[in-house]
């Protein structure tokens, strides 16, 4: 009896040892079993409502996820991170990294064309980089006033401030002295000078409050941004056409890339993006910066309404 036992420990023990060594390369539910990915963003909430969901979506798939570069800082920051491999993968705003100054591109109304040539610069940064498919949501760079400025001096569109500019506090993107796609933007169709501009984050509630508080008469939000609609806010029209189609796209670097499953991976975050147009990215934003709810908790549950996530 003592023998049998003894056997049939050994071959308890002999079948444990077998699953143990199979489940390093199993299942991409079970946690540990992916590589860690680093993930970053911009600082403002939309740029971090994105991260988050793709984060929460890989976590979903078992990989690791490291969140230290979410809200890392502006294009400046993420730009360089992205291509060093401090991270290594965030949301991008297409249209708006093709025209930034690093990147020099030019940007158009066409998402599928800003992506083509992103990518080809994209091709020679940091080793590789790949864009996967953009959002069908757009958000585009916003230049906003008060309903009573415009009333005051009758605004509807960019063309109209020029001749107003002296009597304007301006409250602009911190990196707008050296995005072509602003101050030069600006400056060569609008003959707008930024010269004294206050700097402040573009997409983020800063701006807004300054737009109420008086501070500013003039602030440069997103498209998407609810505080728009909250403080009823006039969005000028671009009538010159200087702001791109900036859907999101995540950028991954290629290195990352070639320690996982690339076509299983792309999948996940491919069919995430398929899923945000510009209403539900609106909505998601208002419930972080407005409603003041907590990313991770309106990320997970849109996720799991969506089916994305279990």
């Amino acid at each position: 009896m003592r023998f049998s036992r003894t056997l049939a420990l050994g071959a308890t023990m002999l079948v444990l040892a077998v699953s143990a060594c199979s489940s390093g390369g199993g299942s991409s539910s079970s946690s540990g079993s992916q590589p860690t990915v680093k993930v970053g963003s911009v600082g403002f909430d939309e740029a971090r409502i994105m991260a988050e969901a793709y984060a929460q979506v890989l976590e979903n798939a078992g990989y690791t996820v490291n969140r230290d570069g979410i809200g890392l800082g502006d294009r400046s920051v993420l730009q360089p991170a992205l291509e060093s491999g401090q991270i290594d993968l965030q949301p991008e705003y297409i249209g708006s990294s093709l025209g930034s100054k690093a990147y020099g591109g030019s940007p158009t109304g066409d998402p599928a064309a800003n992506l083509t040539a992103l990518q080809a610069i994209l091709n020679g940064k940091g080793g590789g980089i790949t864009a996967l498919n953009y959002t069908p949501a757009q958000d585009q760079n916003a230049f906003v006033v008060r309903k009573e400025t415009a009333d005051q001096y009758s605004l509807t569109k960019m063309s109209d401030v020029a001749a107003v500019q002296d009597k304007l506090k301006l409250g602009l993107a911190t990196d707008c002295p050296t995005n072509p796609l602003c101050g030069k933007a600006l400056k060569d169709a609008y003959g707008i000078d930024t010269t004294n501009a206050t700097l402040l984050s573009a997409c983020d509630t800063p701006m807004a409050q300054a737009l109420v508080a008086k501070t500013i008469d003039l602030g440069e939000l997103c498209s998407t941004q609810p505080d728009i609609l909250v403080n009823n806010f006039v969005l000028l029209q671009d009538d010159k056409l200087t702001q791109p189609a900036d859907n999101i796209s995540p950028l991954v670097r290629n290195d990352f890339l070639a320690k996982t499953d690339k076509t299983s991976f792309e999948k996940l975050l491919n069919d995430l993006s398929a899923k945000i147009d510009t209403p539900t990215l609106a909505d998601l934003y208002k419930q972080v910066s407005v409603d003041k709810k907590d990313i991770k908790d309106v990320v997970s549950t849109w996720l799991k309404a969506q089916g994305l996530v279990k």
